[in-house]
């Protein structure tokens, strides 16, 4: 430690003397004497060589710290290039598929180039727990909810004309392997009247589906038992699978190429303000506004206040954590601060499978009624297949192990019925993922808190956040700058029906 203190000292005494040495000379402009901060030109050189020796003996102290501490990045007296910016107008935290489809609907609907600073702040820039790529890719449009089904409809126009909207100049075209097999829903006896309601809905908002009998189920697809199927109903157009990763980087890309600033840290705390207001009843409630956000770096003790004007909460399964900083659900009973955001991470397990003699290249995405799911993975007779397990029997979540046993307990024997040549299928791989559980009534969160007044939210979808956040990033980025939704109304969405206990159920969860 001294010889670091001697190298601080030494370096002030020789900064002071070389940048602060008055000059006093006569100079014909002026009656009496020049006074000014002048360098000498005998001191440059040496000031170089000043320079030049600190550097050295800097380097030399950061390679003896790294070699005392092997395995760890930590180098002292280094400036981190990665830190935030100390302003921006809108933090988006949050980096999945949802955080830059918003960042690029708000630079795409900017007045002139540079006019909102926009700061996506991820965690896990490698994404290797990120729900984006680990989900199972699927788009639809049955559910039972017109704004889910005009959501998925817009984001499945998006995606088919996807270089219209996120081409960058002299990059490779985007290919999200989109693939329009369809979705395919089977309906018991119990829950046929139910999928028939829902038929109507879908049909009347756009929707391309049709209603299938079992003789008819057999014949379009005679891989498939019947058994105890009395309905179905297939997806005709805009349905299917796609790859997430592509569509995560092309979204991040090209907002990038539209000068948004990313930024690998986790949100740890806010800085933020209060005020009284009175509500219509005449009571009164506590309302914050967010003046900042702490950003923390990673691996690293050290942190940036990034202040700005609105963050937009997409944390995805753990944005009720990030609410709940700033108070969400820990006011007094019976008061609005009461509710938290009802958003919690839920493990879901995708096993890959390989079955030779299994379904061919008109495979659909397959929703059998006990829940068990299964599509084609690529070609070779690969497929991917899940099942969202019961409520009472929700997994750990601390970590993303995959249970094996849930497989050959809950998902092939269901499997195996339901498609008898998936007999002979044998997991080759298998991976866990969280869903961002909306715990009220599984159907996504979307627009400002009311106690909260620039903390807008994109979350809680429960699992069809990927497919629909092409119409959510646009519909989020109208509210912020037009104040209200301009293409897609989706005010039912809004944290208003979580105060009211209202719940907006969707059927159609997978």
């Amino acid at each position: 430690m001294s010889a670091w203190r001697r190298l601080h000292a030494n370096a002030r005494k020789a900064r002071g003397l070389l940048a602060s040495c008055r000059v006093t000379c006569a100079h014909p402009w002026t009656a009496g004497q020049l006074t000014g901060h002048q360098g000498l030109s005998t001191g440059r050189p040496r000031r170089k060589d000043f320079v030049k020796d600190l550097e050295a003996k800097l380097a030399a102290m950061r390679q003896k710290a790294a070699d005392a501490l092997p395995g760890s990045s930590w180098t002292p007296l280094q400036i981190n290039p990665d830190l935030p910016p100390e302003r921006a107008d809108i933090v988006i935290v949050g980096g999945g598929v949802m955080g830059w489809s918003i960042a690029y609907w708000l630079k795409r609907k900017e007045q002139r180039r540079g006019a909102v600073r926009i700061v996506v702040v991820e965690k896990d820039t490698t994404y290797s727990q990120a729900s984006t790529v680990l989900s199972a890719g699927g788009i639809r449009q049955q559910f039972s909810l017109s704004e889910n089904i005009y959501l998925s409809l817009a984001s499945a126009d998006f995606m088919r004309n996807i270089n219209d909207h996120l081409d960058v100049l002299n990059e490779e075209p985007v290919d999200i392997q989109f693939n329009h097999s369809g979705y395919l829903f089977l309906a018991s006896e119990h829950g046929a009247h139910i999928m028939e309601e829902n038929y109507s809905i879908q049909r009347d908002a756009g929707a391309k589906v049709c209603l299938l009998s079992p003789t008819q189920l057999k014949e379009k697809f005679p891989w498939i038992n019947t058994d105890g199927v009395a309905v179905a109903s297939y997806g005709l157009e805009n349905e299917g699978w796609f790859d997430p990763w592509s569509l995560l980087n092309a979204f991040k890309r090209k907002a990038l190429s539209m000068g948004v600033i990313q930024c690998c840290g986790e949100v740890t705390d806010f800085k933020y303000v209060t005020c009284l207001a009175r509500m219509a009843d005449g009571d009164t409630v506590k309302v914050r506004r967010i003046k900042s956000v702490k950003v923390q770096m990673p691996n690293s003790l050290e942190y940036q206040p990034v202040e700005c004007a609105i963050v937009v909460n997409a944390a995805g399964a753990f944005s009720g954590k990030l609410a709940a900083m700033l108070g969400m659900g820990s006011g007094p009973e019976n008061s609005i601060a009461e509710f938290p955001l009802p958003v919690e991470p839920r493990k879901r397990y995708v096993y890959v499978v390989h079955c030779p003699d299994g379904p061919g290249l008109d495979t659909p995405f397959l929703i059998d009624y006990s829940g068990v799911y299964a599509r084609r993975e690529g070609l070779g007779g690969n497929y991917i297949t899940g099942l969202s397990p019961e409520e009472t029997e929700e997994p750990d979540i601390s970590n993303l192990e995959v249970d094996h046993q849930f497989f050959e307990d809950k998902v092939w024997p269901h499997l195996a019925f339901r498609v008898p040549t998936f007999e002979k299928l044998k997991v080759t791989s298998a991976w866990a993922g969280y869903y961002d559980y909306n715990v009220f009534d599984q159907n996504g969160i979307i627009g400002l808190h009311p106690l909260i007044n620039n903390m807008y939210f994109a979350t809680g979808f429960s699992g069809h956040g990927l497919q629909q956040s092409p119409a959510v990033g646009r519909a989020v980025a109208e509210l912020i700058l037009d104040g209200n939704f301009q293409t897609l109304d989706l005010s039912r969405f809004s944290f208003r029906r979580i105060l009211d206990q209202q719940k907006l159920l969707e059927q159609n969860i997978v």
